[in-house]
C-alpha cells in the first residue's frame, strides 16, 4: 500500500519542488546575502507537499470527470494510473490531496511568523492555484498560466521570502523563468490529451488554438525564456553566472521542433522528454549561476 501512495504521488514530478526551493534560497543569497539551511530545507519540504497535493487532487478529479478512463498514458502525461488500475479508491486519493496541502499549511505559517505577513497574499495565491486548478480553471481559456504562477514563479518567490523576509524586484525577473518554464512543462504535456480533454469540457490551448498555433506559441515562449536570461544578465540584473542556463538550448531545440509533430507518437513523447530535461536542468543551472555569483 505505502509503494502505491508514493507512486501516486508522480515522485518523478518531485524533483521539479526541490530544484524551485534551490533557485530561490540561490537568488537570496546572492541578492542578500541571506542564507539559513534550515530555512531552505523547510521551505523545500513545504513545496513539495504542495506538489504531491496537485499531483493526487488532479488525479482524482480526472478519475471522477470521467478524462481519465479516456486519457492515453505517456511517461509525462496522463496522470499516475492508480486509480484507472483500481489500485487506490478515490475517496483515498482525494484524502491524501488534502492532508498533503494541510501538512504544508503549519510551514507557510511559520514563516508567516518568523519573515513576516507579506508571505500569506502569496500563499494565498499558490493554494488556490492548486485546489481550484483542475475543477475550475482548467475549464477557462488559457489554463497553463496556473501550472507556471503557482508552480513555477510563486515557489521560488516563496523560498526567497523565506531566506530574506521581503521581496524584490530582481528576485521577481529572476522568477520569470520558472514561470515561462513550468508554463511550457504543462503546455507541451497536453498535446497527447486533447481528445480526452475536450470531453471534459477543459480549454487548453492545445484545444482552443489547435496544434499547430500551440506549437507556434510554446515556441515563442521557449525562445523568451532564453532572451529573457540574456536580457537580465545584459543590464546587470542577473549575474553572468546565470547564463549556464543557456546549455540546454539544444534540447529545446529538439522539443520545439517535436511540437510541431505532435502526430508523431514517438516524436512527441521525445519532445516532451526534452521540454522535462530543460525545465529541470534550466532552473537548477539558473540556481547554480547565483551561487557561483553569491560565492564568488
Amino acid at each position: 500500500m505505502l509503494k502505491i501512495c508514493f507512486l501516486e504521488t508522480r515522485p518523478q514530478y518531485l524533483l521539479l519542488s526541490v530544484i524551485l526551493a534551490f533557485l530561490g534560497t540561490c537568488i537570496a543569497w546572492y541578492y542578500q546575502d541571506a542564507l539559513n539551511l534550515g530555512y531552505a530545507l523547510l521551505a523545500g519540504i513545504g513545496l513539495v507537499l504542495t506538489h504531491i497535493s496537485v499531483n493526487t487532487l488532479n488525479d482524482y478529479f480526472d478519475y471522477k470527470s470521467g478524462v481519465d478512463l479516456k486519457t492515453r498514458v505517456t511517461p509525462f502525461s496522463g496522470g499516475s494510473g492508480i486509480l484507472k488500475a483500481g489500485l487506490l479508491q478515490p475517496r483515498q486519493v482525494l484524502t491524501m490531496g488534502i492532508v498533503t496541502l494541510l501538512l504544508a499549511a503549519p510551514i507557510g505559517i511559520y514563516f508567516i511568523v518568523v519573515q513576516g505577513w507579506l508571505l500569506l497574499p502569496l500563499l494565498i495565491i499558490a493554494a488556490l492555484c492548486v485546489v481550484f486548478y483542475t475543477p475550475v480553471i482548467l475549464k477557462r481559456r488559457w489554463p497553463e498560466w496556473s501550472a507556471g504562477l503557482g508552480l513555477g514563479m510563486l515557489p521560488v518567490l516563496g523560498a526567497y521570502f523565506a531566506q530574506a523576509g521581503t521581496y524584490s524586484w530582481p528576485a521577481f525577473f529572476g522568477a520569470v523563468p520558472s514561470f515561462i518554464l513550468v508554463h511550457n512543462l504543462l503546455l507541451l504535456n497536453e498535446f497527447p490529451d486533447v481528445e480526452a480533454d475536450s470531453s471534459g469540457g477543459r480549454k487548453t490551448l492545445p484545444i482552443t488554438m489547435g496544434k499547430t498555433k500551440t506549437a507556434k506559441f510554446y515556441t515563442a515562449m521557449t525562445i523568451l525564456m532564453y532572451l529573457w536570461i540574456i536580457g537580465c544578465v545584459v543590464t546587470g540584473v542577473s549575474p553572468l553566472w546565470t547564463l549556464l542556463a543557456l546549455l540546454t538550448l539544444p534540447f529545446a531545440v529538439l522539443a520545439m521542433r517535436g511540437s510541431f509533430h505532435p502526430e508523431n507518437e514517438a516524436g512527441i513523447i521525445k519532445a516532451m522528454k526534452n521540454n522535462v530535461l530543460v525545465v529541470l536542468a534550466a532552473q537548477f543551472l539558473l540556481g547554480a549561476g547565483y551561487l557561483l555569483a553569491a560565492v564568488g
